[in-house]
């Protein structure tokens, strides 16, 4: 079964968490599928704590993928906070073309 759960990373006592969809076979920090997004729960103040791509998690769950219960919880924060992302950045719109009067 495929699980969206959270890889743990970072330094002792400093925890970082990668979102991963993976395998539940796998071990906990082990191989997995795709990386689709953060949470750093010691983030100071003004910087970016939790970032998720919205449109992969729709994607696994359409395909089966199940959310563990920390994930589904930080998914519910990350829409009230706007930290859901469409997925790759969005390139700034082209300015409009200046048209000179006649």
């Amino acid at each position: 079964m495929v699980v969206i759960r959270l890889a743990r990373g970072g330094a002792k006592k400093r925890p970082f968490y990668n979102m991963v969809v993976a395998d539940s076979r796998m071990a906990r920090d082990g191989r997995f599928i795709e990386r689709i997004g953060f949470y750093d729960p010691k983030a100071p103040a003004g910087r970016e704590a939790l970032r998720v791509l919205g449109d992969r998690v729709a994607y696994w769950t359409s395909k089966g993928a199940k959310l563990s219960p920390t994930v589904a919880r930080l998914i519910r924060r990350a829409g009230k906070l706007g930290a859901v992302s469409g997925g790759a950045e969005a390139a700034p719109a082209a300015p409009a073309a200046e048209v000179a009067p006649a």
